[in-house]
Parts: C-alpha cells; structure tokens; sequence
C-alpha cells in the first residue's frame, strides 16, 4: 500500500509526494513504516531535527504495543493513544511542509491519507550549550555561535537557520581506516549543477586513511596544490556559513570538527567580515575598505623600509632624515638584518602565544613584546622607527577575518623582505607582478579567484572592495553561475503621512 495524499499548495503547486521527493534528496530524511496492529503507520521526518530519545521513549514505545483490543481507525485515535501534548491535525501542506523543516513528525495512516498527524519532538536545545562561541572569528555585532565536533548537531543548527526544502545534504565516506561522515550542503534549484558534480567526483577521488579535519579535504580537493593562498573559505560560524550557501556556494562539512568549507570563493570572501552586513552599508564599506589597505600596508610596509634604506636614500623627506639616521646611528646590522630579526621576533611572540593557555598567552604577547622591543632599541639592535613600523605591520595582518589567509599575509611579507634587500625597489615590483600573474591562475571550483576583478564583472564590485546598500546586492554573484539569479526583490519605500506632510 502506499501511503499519501494529493493535496495541492496554493502558492508553489507541490503535491505531497513532490514535497517527500525533494526531502529525499537529503540524507539526514529519514521514513519509518509501522505497524499497529492491523493499521499501517508512516512516519516521515528529519533525523537531525527530532529529539531521538523522546521519539524512542514516547512515540515509538506506544505505537508497538501489543493490545488486541486497540484499534487505530483515524489519526484521532492515534493522536489519543500517544502521551504527547504538541499534537495537531491538518490537511495544509504549507503547513505539514514548514513543520517538517521545523523538526516535527509527519505522520499518515492507511486509510486516511487527506490528512496528517504533526508531533513536535523537535530537538530545539542541541547545540545550544554553554560556550558554543566562535572562538576564532569574533565579532562585536551579531550572533556568536558556531558549529560544533558533532556532525549531526551541525546539520541541526544548520537547518533551523535555513528553513528551506531547497537545503540539500548529502553524506559520504572518506578514510579507509576512519570511515568519516562527509556532509555537501547546497541549495538545490539555486546552485550551479556543475559546481555540485565537481565537488562530488573531487570527494569521491579522495583515497587516505583518516580525516582529521576539513582542511584536509580543503589540500587534497583544492584546484592549485602549490599556492599559500587559501581557496576555499575555511569558518566555524553558523552566519558565514550560512550567507555562502544561499548565495550558490557549496559547504562541506566532516564529523569531527567545528569548521566548514564553501567554495569556489574568491580572494575578496577572505576579507569579509559578518558585521558589514549586520552594520549600516556606510560603516560597513568603511571597515571592509580598512581591511583590505591593512593588507597591503602589512605586506609591503616593511619591504619599502628595506628598499629605502638599502638603495633609495634619495626619496627619504629631508625632515624624515634627521630623525631616521639618529634612530639608526648605533645600529650595527644592515637594514635586512635588524627587519628580519623583528619580525621573527614578532612571530616568535604570536606562536607562543597561540600555544599558551590563554590568560598566559595574552599576557605573554603583551608584556613580551613591550619589554623585548624596549630592550632591542635600548641595546641598539634595532631602531625606534623600524620597530613602529613593525609593531603597525602585524597589527594590520590580524585585520584579516578568516586565519588562514593571515598566514598567507606573513609569509608573502618575509618574500617581499628578501626581494628588496636585493633588488630594492624593482624587486618589490617584480614580486608584486609575479604575485598578481599567480592570482590570475588560481582557480576555485574552476571559478577564476581574482573575479570580480579578472574577469571583470561590474555587477559583483557592489559587494567586493565595499559593501553597497541591500536593494544593489540583491542578486547571487554571476560568477557562481546560480540557477536562480535574484535573492529579493527590492520595493521602493512609499512615502507615509508623515513624509507628506514633512515636504
């Protein structure tokens, strides 16, 4: 027999049985046929939403009772029978379509199949334990949460955040010794189907033996094996993650740790922070546009010092000059040496204090670095200038939102270093050029890394040096190549009362 109705929805003209076939399409769904006595059951329902132990306890305990003298006729006498006090009955599939996502039961009998039985025994409190922030990726504005080690309770937070049937998850294994649960999670009928079989055919090559975290996936699936540059946007916030799905990207999940990856992401994704959306468009453009010359004056500022000092005295101000030959009068070390010595020094500093407990690391970073850089200028190791200019050089590096691409930031500063303590200024030019001619061909899912700058695509630099107002980023990125091009539509505000009455 088989069970359901055909009942249509108003607004989206989907049968129930269109609405079960596209939650299919997740492998968290999960169906259970049951039998009370002579009546057949159906229960239909999310696993990753619905508190198991109340199912077990309450619901499924009741349903397989051996009692001749029960008949279940109706989902009355069913709703009866069970011990549950969140229980309705309706024939609304906007409704029965809603709660599903929500977590509820969705069950049918036999002979009834116009209407359904909801039961909420959704799981509302996992995930939400003590402690639950983003450790890594703090943000002054917005929520704080992030995922978790548990790959289940990541679907769950996952889920009530996108209350959609369009999320799509579906699970494999990877590791031949560690059998590792790895969840893709997209949109259907939003994002691009070639992007999705990329991602599937590059996690289904994959042949090690444990997998440790997704930056692992992140190395061995990644275009370009080769570059410092990060790819794919490595987060653990349940916002972040969130924004990059509806947007068309593509998020990998793996049991085991609380980060997620999505892709293809371009190298702007790594300087975006949550709070520009969350603040107004104007300080958010601000901020962001503060981020990305942090950058550039992390990685260039102490390789000019070097150049400078090394071959161009020439371009020096006259009233610069006094004070920078006093500062460096006693200083033994050519300019290479005394840069390269703060900057391990500075490194030094910020390793110890990421492997510290953390009182003992802030402490350390703090103290460490007034008193070594004190005594470095006091022993005429170094100079005063050069030791502000470092101190403003790693500064500008923690700007950078996402981690991985900080490191990239330190370690393209020490190539930079060494090219113009050889070359001066042309070897900062020729290791800007190079650096550019490599961005070119990074790739990302096959998405060129450097859009919206090369290929060129006016409509998405709306929301990539800045972050323009919502009604001029109301579309997913052309690059991404969405199914589904628009997120909302954008209504011109009408005027009140009040307004006219203002003019």
């Amino acid at each position: 027999m088989e069970l359901g109705g055909h009942i249509m929805i108003d607004q989206n003209t989907m049968t129930f049985e269109e609405l079960i076939t596209l939650a299919k399409k997740s492998r968290d769904f999960s169906q259970i046929e049951n039998r009370v006595n002579d009546t057949k059951v159906l229960i239909s329902y999310f696993s990753t939403l619905v508190n198991h132990e109340l199912m077990q306890t309450s619901f499924l305990s009741n349903l397989n009772v051996k009692d001749e003298n029960l008949k279940i006729k109706s989902l009355k006498d069913l709703q009866e029978l069970l011990p549950l006090s969140e229980m309705s009955i309706t024939n609304d599939l906007s409704e029965i379509e809603n709660k599903l996502y929500k977590g509820q039961l969705i069950v049918q009998i036999e002979n009834e199949t116009s209407e359904f039985l909801l039961i909420n025994i959704n799981s509302c409190q996992t995930g939400l334990r003590q402690f639950n922030d983003s450790e890594n990726e703090f943000s002054v504005v917005g929520p704080k949460m992030g995922f978790v080690e548990d790959i289940d309770t990541n679907m769950n937070l996952l889920r009530r955040k996108i209350n959609s049937p369009k999320l799509v998850i579906e699970e494999i294994l990877i590791g031949s010794l560690s059998k590792t649960r790895v969840m893709i999670v997209y949109m259907d009928g939003i994002t691009s189907e070639q992007h999705i079989n990329t991602v599937r055919e590059r996690l289904a090559d994959i042949d090690i033996d444990i997998v440790w975290d997704t930056s692992l996936l992140d190395q061995v699936i990644r275009d370009n094996q080769n570059t410092p540059f990060p790819l794919y946007l490595s987060t653990e916030r349940i916002d972040r993650i969130t924004y990059t799905i509806v947007s068309g990207q593509i998020a990998i999940f793996s049991d085991g740790t609380p980060y997620a990856i999505s892709g293809p992401s371009t190298l702007f994704d790594f300087f975006i922070s949550p709070e520009d959306y969350y603040l107004n468009w104007v300080l958010g453009s601000f901020f962001r546009f503060i981020r990305i010359m942090g950058v550039f004056f992390s990685i260039f500022t102490s390789s000019i010092y070097v150049a400078v000092l090394t071959f161009h005295y020439e371009v020096i101000p006259k009233d610069l000059l006094g004070p920078l030959i006093e500062s460096r009068a006693n200083v033994p070390f050519p300019p290479i040496l005394e840069v390269i010595f703060l900057e391990l020094t500075i490194e030094l500093l910020r390793e110890a204090g990421a492997r510290l407990p953390t009182k003992v690391g802030q402490t350390l970073g703090i103290v460490g670095g007034i008193v070594i850089g004190q005594a470095a200028v006091a022993a005429a190791l170094t100079s005063n200038i050069l030791l502000i200019i470092v101190a403003l050089s790693a500064l500008s590096s923690f700007t950078t939102p996402i981690f991985v691409m900080s490191n990239t930031i330190r370690v393209l500063r020490f190539v930079f270093i060494v090219l113009a303590s050889f070359l001066g200024g042309l070897g900062i030019i020729l290791g800007f050029v190079f650096l550019l001619a490599h961005l070119f061909r990074l790739k990302s899912f096959g998405t060129p890394y450097l859009v919206p700058l090369y290929p060129f695509r006016r409509n998405a630099l709306a929301d990539s040096f800045i972050r323009s107002s919502f009604k001029f980023i109301n579309k997913r990125p052309e690059y991404l190549r969405p199914r589904d091009s628009l997120k909302y539509g954008v209504k011109k505000k009408k005027k009140t009362k009040g307004d006219l009455n203002d003019e």
